[in-house]
C-alpha cells in the first residue's frame, strides 16, 4: 500500500498534491505515503504520480525525509516553496487534493500559486485506499494495541482514594510511553462515578472514592498508528447493578465480535450488540455506534452503525465498543481493537475481564 494505490481510486487525477499546513493541519496521508518514522513536516508537501512520489520540505525535516527513500527536495524560503510547486506541477492539468484535511487558508494559497490548474477532490479515494491495511500497518496497529493492553493493569493497581481523574489520565499516558508508545493516540478519557456516564467526558478534578466506577478510554500511538481501548473497573466493591450492566455489555461485545469477518455487514454487527442491550431494562442506553476504523487516525473510517451499510473486508482494523450509560449514576464501556480476516477476526487488544474487576 502507498501512493500508487491512491491512483487505483483517484483515476481522474494526473498528479496528487498532499499539502501540510501548521502542526494542527497535518494530513495523515503524508505519513501513509512516506512511511516516515519521525518528523512533523509542517508546511511540507508531496507531489505523487503513478511513477513516483517526491517530498518537498525544509531543512528541518531534510534528514528524516531522506530516510524514507523517496526523492526529497529542500526549499529554503517561501519563494522556493512556491517555485518548486509551480514548476513541478507545470505539466499536469488535473491535480487531486485531499479536501477533507485541507484548510481554507491553504486552499486559497494554492489558487494563488497555481491558478491555472483544475483541482479535484480525492478525499473519498484516499479514504478507500487507506481502509485496507498492509502488513507493515497491521504490525504497527498490533503493537499499539499491545502497548495499550499491557499498560492498563499497572494503572488499575495504582488507583488510590483521593486521586483525581487528571492524575489517572497522566498515569495512563506515562505507562504507555514507558512501554514503548510514541505518545497517546488521543486525549485520554477518565471518568469516575457519575462522570463515566458521559462517553466523551474530559477528565477533571473529581476525586476517586470507594464504590466508584472507573472508566478509562485510551490509546497508544506507535509509528504513527493508533490503538483505541476502553476498560471499566470498580474502585472497591461493585454494586449489583454495576455488575449486571457490565455483564450485559461484555456479552454484547463478545457476541457482536463473533460476527466479524470479511463480507459481514457492519450494520448487522451493530444491531447484534444493540439487540442484546435493548432486550434488558437498559434499552436505549447504548447511545453511540458500535465501532469505527483505526489506523493513522483513531477514527480512520466508519465501520459499525445501525443506519449504515458497511461491508467488511479482510485487513480492516476496527473497534468493537458497546456501552450502557445511566445518566447521573455511571457508565460501562468495553472496547477492543480487532483485525478483520477472511474467515473471522483477530483480537488485537487484550485484557477485558468477563466480570468487572474490583480494585
Amino acid at each position: 500500500m502507498g501512493y500508487k494505490d491512491l491512483f487505483n481510486f483517484a483515476r481522474e487525477a494526473e498528479a496528487i498534491l498532499i499539502l501540510n499546513g501548521g502542526e494542527n493541519s497535518i494530513d495523515r496521508t503524508f505519513k501513509y505515503i512516506t512511511k516516515s518514522h519521525g518528523g512533523i513536516f509542517e508546511h511540507s508537501f508531496i507531489i505523487a504520480t503513478q511513477d513516483k512520489a517526491t517530498i518537498y520540505t525544509s531543512i528541518l525535516e531534510a534528514e528524516t525525509a531522506r530516510h524514507t527513500g523517496l526523492e526529497t527536495r529542500i526549499f529554503n524560503s517561501a519563494r522556493d516553496y512556491e517555485e518548486m510547486m509551480r514548476q513541478d506541477l507545470s505539466k499536469y492539468n488535473t491535480i487531486g487534493l485531499n479536501y477533507s484535511s485541507l484548510t481554507l487558508e491553504n486552499y486559497k494559497n494554492l489558487l494563488r500559486i497555481i491558478p491555472d490548474k483544475e483541482f479535484v477532490d480525492i478525499s473519498v479515494s484516499i479514504s478507500e485506499a487507506r481502509i485496507i491495511k498492509d502488513s507493515e500497518e497491521i504490525k504497527n496497529i498490533r503493537e499499539a494495541a499491545r502497548i495499550a493492553s499491557d499498560s492498563i493493569a499497572h494503572v488499575h493497581e495504582s488507583l488510590k482514594e483521593g486521586m483525581s481523574e487528571k492524575e489517572v489520565a497522566s498515569l495512563v499516558v506515562y505507562q504507555m510511553m514507558k512501554n514503548g508508545a510514541d505518545g497517546p493516540s488521543f486525549s485520554t478519557i477518565v471518568g469516575f462515578g457519575e462522570n463515566s456516564s458521559q462517553p466523551h467526558y474530559s477528565p477533571g478534578d473529581r476525586k476517586l472514592k470507594k464504590g466508584d466506577v472507573v472508566l478509562i478510554d485510551y490509546g497508544a500511538l506507535y509509528n504513527g498508528y493508533c490503538s483505541d481501548v476502553t476498560r471499566t473497573v470498580s474502585f472497591g466493591k461493585a454494586s449489583p447493578e454495576v455488575k449486571e450492566v457490565y455483564g450485559i455489555v461484555y456479552r454484547a461485545q463478545k457476541e457482536s465480535m463473533e460476527q466479524i469477518r470479511e463480507g459481514a455487514n457492519g450494520k448487522d454487527i451493530d444491531l447484534k450488540a444493540r439487540e442484546i442491550i435493548d432486550a434488558t431494562k437498559y434499552k436505549n442506553l447504548f447511545i453511540h455506534s458500535l465501532g469505527h476504523g483505526i489506523g493513522l487516525e483513531v477514527h480512520d473510517h466508519g465501520a459499525f452503525g445501525s443506519r449504515t451499510d458497511f461491508p467488511l473486508k479482510a485487513n480492516m482494523a476496527v473497534t468493537d465498543e458497546p456501552g450502557i450509560y445511566i445518566q447521573g449514576k455511571f457508565g460501562v464501556r468495553i472496547e477492543d481493537d480487532v483485525l478483520v480476516k477472511k474467515d473471522g477476526f483477530e483480537k488485537l487488544s487484550h485484557g477485558a475481564s468477563p466480570e468487572i474487576l474490583e480494585f
